[in-house]
């Protein structure tokens, strides 16, 4: 008799083939037969009319330190998610010396916008190297599956300690020994390592991370631990020191071209298109391209939509914190800051105002806030307010620049009377990143690209900003469904959740809805499917805040033939586990 048959569904089956009509047998937590299914079962499912996919891969997680509190990878698996990769970005929690947990925290923090209180007490922290710590998040059951990449701040400073905090070159026992480390982690089943050299990331201090400025020799002496191993892949993210010239970046590129012909695995970077530098994209796109030409297994991590930030008066950030009238006001409950800011002589004050520098001085701010916030009438006219009608490529039209213009006011004083309206709720949608021409074109560009994998949803991390977990909806939502220039086919955006990040893993018994591999499903209603809008919400430890972002119309998901997600709602089960590379 079978656990489940799924009757009727239309099979996208995530090989990248047209959809079919079928049905799926299921059993021990493997498909065992798809087609026409007669057999007995415990559960069926008539799927007539629901899209049947394989479970989505999150290649881009930073659940670290919400893995240790959280058995359910929320919100994640709202979004169809059964795998996902943490550890990315070079930040972590393992290895780690007792007594030396604040400085991961500080790191975490800042980098990834996590609540430091947040951390400080749902971390239980029974561990001190990377396999210990793999053990003690696999001793809890878990509704998804996950992996993980030893981060190499965390590797560093263990090794180091006080002088990877300040930055010094690593010797060469120093590397030697952060090698050793790696490789015991691998040889425990870590599926890679990550490493991150962006100016934008910073500690909660408003430091460099420790291994930010790491050398060609350091790099390249890690990826000599994953020699001889069946397994393994690199995950980078670097500035290419777009501000130094052309020279600069073909050095940096030079760096990644090396890292990844040393360990001979597959490398992933993180591809967008930045302002200042929208072209840089192109430059990463050459290089990956005649890299991969040359054997070299380089990849290109991409958004599904525009990379910003949410602005609210309680979120992390929004345009008016740096002003010196408003901090007067800004320690206020919000509705309270919301009256507050409707007086008519603070409102002039503070329109009157210059923000002050927020970046720097022990601030994990990045300089770029600071830039932004100096050219707010010049980027207002890509910053948007988030309505009910949730809507992620918006047009010019719809802006604060266009809005103010029309009103008669400054754009600045537009952004004002907005997020200062009722009860100080009202939110701005800013895309940074992916969004210089006014739209998404360049997005799907990138997404076409054979190299592209489907990935930086950051899922669990700048929590005060964003919810781009939910990534994997939007796929299906916008691409296929929503977006009338240049749709993407149904078969090829679950082929880029599914099966091609399953083979850069190197996982071979998931992503494809074949007999054998895993049953990690998902019966979507393509009628139903949707976005929902971004709450926040003081649901995590010590109260703290973040953004989540729900969805509408999976009906089921399964992880290993168990049902962990029914219609939004969270199920008992628990078959997630820690994934061990070999």
């Amino acid at each position: 008799m079978l656990d489940w048959l799924i009757k009727n569904g239309t099979v996208v089956d995530g090989s990248g083939r047209a959809p079919f009509c079928a049905d799926i047998g299921i059993k021990a937590g493997l498909i065992v037969s798809v087609g026409t299914i007669n057999h007995p079962a415990k559960e069926t499912m008539d799927a007539t009319g629901l899209w049947i996919t394989p479970g989505f891969i999150d290649l881009h997680t930073h659940y670290d330190g919400q893995a240790t509190w959280d058995e359910c990878f929320t919100p994640s698996i709202y979004h169809g998610v059964t795998t996902l990769v943490m550890g990315n970005c070079g930040v972590g929690f393992a290895p780690k010396r007792p007594g030396h947990e604040d400085d991961l925290i500080k790191l975490m923090e800042g980098v990834e916008d996590i609540p430091g209180a947040a951390l400080h007490e749902g971390i239980v922290w029974n561990w001190e190297s990377f396999p210990q710590y793999m053990d003690a998040l696999a001793a809890t059951p878990r509704s998804l599956d996950y992996l993980v990449q030893v981060p190499h701040d965390p590797l560093r400073m263990y090794v180091m300690k006080e002088r990877a905090l300040a930055h010094e070159v690593a010797t060469a026992q120093d590397i030697k020994d952060m090698q050793a480390l790696l490789r015991e982690a691998l040889e425990a089943g870590a599926a890679g390592f990550s490493t991150g050299r962006s100016d934008n990331h910073r500690t909660s201090e408003g430091k460099d991370t420790p291994a930010a400025n790491a050398s060609l020799a350091e790099l390249t002496g890690l990826a000599q631990a994953f020699k001889g191993l069946n397994h393994g892949v690199i995950q980078m993210v670097s500035d290419y020191n777009l501000l130094n010239g052309p020279a600069e970046f073909d050095a940096e590129f030079d760096l990644v071209e090396a890292v990844a012909h040393t360990s001979g695995k597959p490398l992933s970077l993180t591809w967008l298109q930045r302002d200042p530098g929208g072209e840089q994209y192109l430059k990463i796109q050459d290089r990956v391209e005649k890299a991969s030409a040359n054997g070299l297994p380089l990849f290109m991590q991409t958004a599904a939509r525009g990379i910003g930030v949410l602005n609210g008066l309680d979120a992390s950030f929004h345009p008016f914190m740096g002003f010196p009238s408003y901090k007067e006001v800004a320690h206020l409950p919000l509705a309270e800051r919301a009256l507050a800011l409707r007086d008519p002589a603070r409102k002039s004050r503070i329109l009157s105002e210059k923000s002050e520098r927020l970046a720097g001085d022990g601030s994990a701010i990045p300089p770029l806030v600071d830039i932004l916030l100096s050219r707010i009438d010049m980027i207002s006219g890509r910053m948007f307010p988030l309505e009910a009608t949730l809507n992620y490529e918006p047009s010019v039209m719809g802006s604060f620049l266009v809005r103010a213009k029309q009103k008669g006011i400054s754009p600045l004083e537009a952004l004002y009377d907005h997020l200062s309206a009722d009860q100080g709720e009202a939110l701005v949608y800013f895309p940074i990143f992916n969004y210089n021409e006014g739209n998404l074109d360049t997005v799907r560009k990138m997404l076409a690209h054979p190299r592209a994998l489907s990935g930086l949803s950051d899922a669990g991390a700048h929590v005060g900003t964003v919810c781009d977990a939910s990534f994997t909806t939007f796929m299906l939502t916008h691409w296929v469904q929503g977006r009338s220039k240049d749709p993407m086919p149904l078969e090829t955006a679950v082929e880029m959740l599914t099966s091609r990040n399953a083979k850069y893993l190197g996982l071979t018994d998931r992503g494809v809805i074949s007999p054998g591999l895993r049953a990690d499903l998902n019966a979507i209603d393509p009628h139903g499917l949707s976005v929902g809008l971004p709450q926040l919400m003081r649901d995590l430890p010590a109260h703290g805040k973040r953004f989540v972002q729900r969805a509408s119309g999976y009906a089921s998901t399964w992880v290993a033939g168990e049902q962990v997600q029914r219609h939004g709602e969270i199920t008992n089960a628990r078959p997630g586990q820690l994934v061990r590379m070999k």
